[in-house]
């Protein structure tokens, strides 16, 4: 499949789209995350960031390392915007989760 894509030089583009797809598959997954854990689930963002670099260190194809990269940055980025929605939820901006309602109370 890489040789068809440098064949045609399609690389770019490839990696393009996928990068619109990783990002847009991050924003559900942010408000999801913080509706059922809140913040507490930051770490696994870390993990996953982290395995995702290691991951593109690895890998000799560019457009597949490139790929890991990007979603090891986005998995970064989704543990501010985890609690960046926090704060969105306690402006009304999101639902909150009534079973966590307490947590919100707190400040």
């Amino acid at each position: 499949m890489t040789e068809w894509m440098a064949d045609y030089h399609i690389g770019g583009i490839v990696v393009g789209i996928c990068t619109f797809l990783i990002i847009g598959l991050f924003h559900p997954v942010v408000v999801k995350a913080e509706y059922y854990w809140g913040t507490r689930c930051w770490w696994l963002f870390l993990l996953l960031g982290v395995a995702g670099i290691i991951g593109s260190v690895m890998v000799h194809n560019l457009v597949f390392s490139s790929l890991l990269g990007v979603f090891s940055f986005s998995s970064f980025w989704t543990i501010k915007e985890l609690f960046e929605q926090r704060e969105r939820v306690k402006k009304g901006w999101f639902p909150m989760n009534p079973k966590r309602k307490s947590e919100y109370d707190k400040e």
